[in-house]
């Protein structure tokens, strides 16, 4: 078992670091390409417009979050939501923000199967993650009386560890998606395309390491379970 403590230890320090490194440089680029602006001098709000008007959408509404980086499509109520330093903004950075989260809306519009099976998945992963935690205590804890609590407690996390992965495809074609419009539409031109591309390849930086954050946790408790059988 002090072994396995060990490897927890390891993996959770090490994925907090790499989850550091990686906002941090998030941060810096948003920050940085925050002070260029785009080549038609449009806001976020108006970019993100632009964009669902181009793909023929015309049922989904943008409007004003607060917070920083807090952006996201809304599939229930149909709602591009961008954050406050997008939504009046006329940067590349901003741009690249709207125009990814208007690559959701496409993908809901075009029912892009990524999109729609990580739909399906919501209910079963937010159930999980309500309970997982403590049924994964619990567990630990009676893991040589019940090791089915344990079990249960693998399949939840496996739930969410689906969820992460599935989450990849969606948020890469989103940017995809995003670049290609940005460039056709001339919002970016040969030089600040690049900026747009680099923000939007340091945000799915992020969504790489909690997926492989929560693998690696979900192979640290197989781990203890199958270490348990082998007693």
């Amino acid at each position: 078992m002090q072994t396995g403590i060990g490897i927890q230890w390891i993996i959770f320090i090490g994925v907090a670091i790499l989850s550091w490194l990686v906002q941090w440089n998030l941060q810096r680029k948003f920050e940085k390409y925050s002070e260029i602006g785009n080549t038609l001098g449009l806001t976020g709000a108006e970019i993100a417009m632009k964009m669902l008007h181009d793909n023929g959408i015309y049922d989904v509404k943008v409007t004003h979050v607060e917070g920083q980086l807090t952006d996201h499509y809304n599939p229930t109520n149909k709602t591009v939501n961008l954050s406050e330093g997008v939504y009046s903004s006329n940067s590349i950075m901003a741009a690249a923000v709207a125009a990814h989260e208007c690559g959701h809306a496409v993908q809901h519009a075009r029912a892009y199967a990524p999109l729609s099976l990580r739909s399906q998945l919501v209910p079963i992963v937010s159930f999980a993650s309500r309970w997982m935690t403590w049924v994964l205590l619990a567990g630990i804890l009676l893991l040589e009386i019940f090791p089915q609590i344990l079990l249960a407690g693998i399949v939840m996390f496996a739930a969410t560890t689906l969820f992460s992965f599935v989450t990849l495809p969606v948020e890469i074609d989103a940017s995809r998606r995003a670049l290609v419009w940005l460039n056709s539409s001339g919002i970016t031109n040969y030089t600040n395309y690049e900026y747009a591309k680099d923000a939007l390849k340091s945000a799915a930086y992020t969504y790489v390491v909690a997926a492989l954050g929560s693998l690696a946790t979900l192979i640290y408790y197989i781990m203890i379970f199958m270490g348990r059988s082998r007693d």
